[in-house]
This record gives C-alpha cells, structure tokens and sequence, in this order.
C-alpha cells in the first residue's frame, strides 16, 4: 500500500481499495475464510487451506477468494472454514481435513450446492443444544449470536496479514480521527468518560492511567503492550494478535498522541510465534503506509513500535517485572509508588495496557463515550472477552457484555456440561483468581461481583469444572504453578506458597491432618498482606476460595481419607461389583500389578493393599462392574 499522507488518503483506501471489496463481498463471489490462528493450525487448519487455494485456482473459479483469517471462536470445531456470499448468507464448516474441502469445493463452490452434513448443525451433536442443528453458519447458533464483540470485532472476519481489510473495517480511523479533529487532552477525556477499565486483571480505569502520564513533564515517555498471556487455559490476547494485530498498533499510537510519547514496546511471549511473525508483518506495513513513523497522516505527530520477546516468566505479566524485563535485567517486582505512569521504563512516565484493553480503544473513539457505556453495567461498561475451556461443550474465545451471569456464558452460549454432568464450580482469573461454585451461577460477571466471590476478573480465562473434579487437587494444580512461576524475589511468596503446597500435597495424599486447614488460612494471610506484587498477593486464592465454599471436601480428605470426587488417587479406592461381574478375566489381563484374583465362574476380587489405582481394570470392563470411590 502506498504512504497515506493525510486522513483524506486514508478514507480513500478504504473506500476503493481491493480489500475493501472483499469484506464487503461483491455481487456474484464468494468469499471463503480459512481459520489459521494457532487453534486451527494445531488442528490440522494448513492442509484444508491447500486444498481450497489449489482446487479453486486449479478450476478456475475467479468469482471465489480464499483467505486465511484469525480464530473464528468455537476451538472445539476447528478446523472451520466460513463461507459468505453477495446476499450475507454465510455457512460454517467444522472439523475438516483436506478430503472434506475439496468436496466442498466441488458441491458448494462449483455446484452451488451446501455439503450439510459438515457445517456447525450436523456436527455439533449435543442433545441439550438441538437449537444448533438447524444452524448452517457459526452466527445463527446461541453460541456467536449471544455474543457482543469489540475486541473480537475482526477476529475471524478479515486477513490479520493485510492492512487493507484492517482500513475497510474502519481500521486506523480511530488514529486519524484523534490527530487530525482532537487535542490529546480531548482523547483522553473520552477513554476517561467510556468507563473503560484495564483488561489485564486489576480493572484499573484506563483514562486516569493516561492522565498521569500525560500530566508528566519531559520529553521521554513510553507506551507498551502487555501481551505476556501466561494463564493456564487463557489465550484472549493470543487471538487478538493473531487475527487483527492492527487494532493494537493503532491503539498505541492513539495512547501515544494522548500522553506524548513517541516510542512504544510490545512484550509478547516467545511462545507466540504466530503472534510475534503477524506483528512483525503488521508494524512493517503500517510504517510502510505512513502509519508508524515520522508525521502520520500528515500531522507532525510521530510514533513508532518495537517488538520486545518475553521468555515466558509468569511474574512479567505485572508490570513493573515486565518492564525490568524490557530494560534487559532479571523479571522482578520493585515496590510501588512510583507507579509506571510516573515512572516506568527507564524511569520515564509509561503507559501500560494489556492487549485487549487496546482493542477497545479505536472503537471508543470512533463509536464515542456514550455508546461504549450504554453497554456493561455503570461500574464494569464494555465487554469482555473470555478463554473458556474444561468441561464445556464448546471451548473458545467468547466476548460478552458486563453482567452477563455465569449461567448464560455456560449453558447459553457454550452448550452446557458435557454427559450430562453436574456443573460443580469456574474458575476465574487464572492462578489468582478463584472458583464460583453452583450457587453463584446467577451472579453478574463484573469487576465487584467476582471480588466478592473470592476471585477475580484476570485476564480472561474460565475454566469450567463438573462433578469429577476435586477441588482440593484444584487448588493444589493453581498453587503448583504460582510455586514454579514465582521470581523468588520476597520471601512471602517464595517461602509461603511452597509451604501450602506441602501441605495440599499431604492432604491429597491422604496424609492431612487437624490443623491443616486453619494453618493454610494463616499463611495465605500473610502471603497475600506481604507479598511484594500481585502474584504472591494473590496466589492464595484459589485455595482460600475452596476452603470457603468446598471445605467439606477438605475435610473428607483429611478426617475420612476420601476424595469425594474419587479424583486423587492415593484415596481412589476400586472395587468389582459381584452381581455385574461376569467373570470374562479382561480386568486381571490389564491389571499392571497383578492385583485383581479370582477365577472363571466367579467374581473377581482387587487386593487393595496391590492396588495402585490406575483404572486400567475400569476401562477394560465391559460390563461397567468395576467402580471407584
């Protein structure tokens, strides 16, 4: 694309240019979108894209374009392809291979016809979600048509490797808008009206944030991108990288222009390579565009980008590590005040903001306050984008308005629990958040209400659980990785997290003992009101959530040595129901330890004191006679 050398030029490429036709679909073509983002590429997404490009090039079909896009949404579906034509009916496939495109080629591309058996309706069987099998395309099912998306607004919908279809979306407006018809002072007081708070976790308001640095004197200062995603089952700001990298470099010009800062940084993780090559295409192309550099858009302003890579330490993601990390030093905390947007990065005034934060920001601007706030609720307005994974129908990226209730994002957009399970907790904001149980199913999701509750907001992961899963164990997995993820830096979180797990360790083990659980309480308080950053003062969450709403699992553990969810194996105990034996011999030919006996035309009898709980003898039952407790 050539240099655009004021907001003139810029409305006339998305106007005209040949990507602004294809968003739009014209008149007799068809435009087939191919999910590449990491989830569809790990689920086999090249070999479907192949085919579609070869194939159409090789028949000729000049009225179809093929395009690679971010993720769609719906993880557990990839790989999907979306079909749109002139008239904006679209159809969705899911779960395809190389065999299954090219015969969608042939029947839905040449012939006109739709393959049924291979879009959402046909695969997606679930009994409590039959409202899905009369849906064709992903929009029509409960799971997008619930769904309100600003951060997500591209993801799924355009090219991410080309800065045309970002323009045609309206893309860089946002920028043009605030350096061409606003003060800084202007924008920022707009991001401070929307209520926009930061996505990353504390919810802080984004406009004050930008005021404190603005109001900084000297000519340094910095903005980043935090895009250091380390939650376990968390990939909202993988996604947004991966499927519309623009909306974040236009955000940052935009806070950059707002606080007076010429230089910006994004941290992003190393294991992100997806996202770090689409970002690295994307800032090329913007400075090529005359959109990063000297004098955008003609406006005297300039702004440029770099790319700093994390090496996947857990602690960067808080602020002050990630931007010792940025200065070349050893991730750490440091004490606050200062904050980063008095002092940050090389001492200088810095804004921060994580990756979906960003991607709010052009559409504030350009859609206004009043439009941004009318959604949400007064303290939490806007949407937010959540990872929803574990025991779900449908795992994925969801982007819902503030308030919306657990229940809904459950049991109305991601299809229920799986087998007709019980729904037993979420957990929320990765390692330092906690879990809801079942009775605040119906409690809004926003900043206050998951405090409330024990958690937190977070970045964005939810990670459903069902009657198998142990929350003792639950706690345990979260506090193992706060232990490895922990700089080491102050001995609170060094010291006191290792010392809980110890204890979670021997509870699960079924070596708990009276005391154990008024100890945990003790030093989860001291770790949270000592810990030098929000990674210690938080880490004990998960575990003070358990013990608040599922403490007579603890207690089970501890004082029956049972796992009442017969998760935890040391406490596993499995037994061969007589009346259902039929004596067929396949659980002794399996059993690693020889710990089943018996013979042919009686039950079988487990040795307990053999047993190493492995359920090798469950799975190979054939008539389900053998079950743990």
């Amino acid at each position: 694309m050539k240099r655009l050398q004021n907001l003139a030029d810029l409305q006339a490429a998305a106007a005209v240019t040949e990507a602004a036709a294809s968003v739009q679909v014209p008149h007799g073509r068809l435009r087939v979108l191919v999910g590449m983002a990491t989830c569809g590429i790990a689920a086999g997404a090249s070999p479907v894209l192949d085919v579609f490009r070869s194939e159409v090039q090789a028949r000729g079909l000049g009225n179809v374009q093929v395009l690679s896009t971010g993720c769609i949404g719906a993880c557990r579906l990839e790989p999907m392809v979306e079909i749109r034509a002139a008239d904006g009916s679209r159809v969705t496939y899911v779960k395809l291979d190389a065999a299954k495109a090219a015969r969608i080629v042939q029947e839905h591309l040449v012939e006109g016809r739709v393959v049924d058996e291979y879009t959402i309706g046909k695969e997606d069987h679930r009994p409590q979600s039959d409202h899905i099998q009369q849906a064709r395309s992903l929009e029509a099912t409960s799971f997008f048509g619930r769904q309100f998306r600003i951060a997500l607004r591209n993801c799924g919908l355009i090219d991410p490797e080309s800065i045309g279809e970002y323009i045609a979306r309206d893309g860089y407006a946002a920028l043009g808008k605030a350096l061409l018809k606003m003060t800084p002072v202007q924008v920022i007081d707009v991001i401070k009206q929307s209520g926009l708070r930061g996505r990353g976790g504390g919810g802080f308001p984004t406009g004050r944030k930008w005021e404190f640095a603005a109001a900084q004197s000297g000519p340094l200062k910095y903005v980043i991108c935090n895009a250091d995603e380390g939650d376990p089952g968390a990939f909202m700001d993988r996604s947004v990288l991966e499927g519309d990298p623009h909306s974040v470099l236009e955000a940052m010009a935009i806070a950059g222009y707002a606080i007076g800062a010429a230089q910006g940084f994004i941290y992003v993780r190393a294991e992100y390579p997806l996202a770090v090559q689409r970002l690295g295409l994307a800032i090329r192309q913007a400075r090529e565009a005359g959109l990063l550099g000297d004098n955008i858009l003609g406006s005297g302003y300039g702004f440029d980008v770099q790319l700093r890579l994390g090496a996947g330490a857990f602690v960067c993601g808080e602020e002050i590590a990630l931007i010792t990390s940025i200065e070349g030093q050893r991730g750490e905390p440091k004490p606050k005040p200062p904050f980063p947007a008095i002092k940050g990065l090389w001492q200088k005034p810095t804004v921060i903001n994580n990756v979906e934060t960003l991607a709010n920001i052009p559409v504030i601007l350009l859609k206004g306050a009043a439009w941004f706030t009318a959604i949400g609720t007064p303290k939490s307005p806007g949407t937010k984008v959540f990872a929803v994974g574990g025991k779900i129908g449908i795992t994925g990226l969801v982007e819902i308005p503030m308030g919306t209730t657990l229940r809904e994002i459950i049991y109305d957009i991601c299809g229920g629990i799986p087998g007709g399970k019980r729904f037993k907790a979420a957990q929320t904001g990765g390692p330092s958040g906690g879990c809801i149980p079942a009775q605040h199913l119906d409690t809004p999701i926003d900043y206050e209400s998951l405090t409330a509750l024990g958690s937190m907001m977070g970045s964005g992961g939810l990670i459903v659980m069902d009657e198998d899963n142990c929350m003792v164990d639950i706690a345990k997995f979260f506090l193992d990785f706060t232990v490895d993820e922990s700089c080491g830096k102050c001995p609170p979180c060094r010291i006191g997290t290792v010392r809980m797990h110890e204890i979670l360790q021997r509870i699960t083990a079924g070596e708990g003992r009276e005391g154990d659980l008024e100890q945990l309480e003790e030093l989860a308080g001291n770790i949270k009101l000592a810990s030098l950053c929000g990674l210690g003062q938080t880490a004990p969450n998960p575990v003070l959530s358990t013990l608040r709403y599922f403490r007579d699992e603890y207690e089970a553990h501890i004082r029956d040595k049972r796992c009442p969810a017969a998760s935890c194996r040391a406490l596993v105990r499995y037994e061969i129901d007589p009346e259902r034996c039929c004596s067929c011999g396949l659980c002794v030919q399996s059993c690693p330890v020889a710990a089943i006996h018996g013979s042919k035309g009686k039950p079988y009898l487990i040795t307990r004191d053999y047993c190493i709980a492995c359920g090798a003898c469950a799975a190979k039952c054939p008539f389900t006679a053998i079950h743990k407790h």
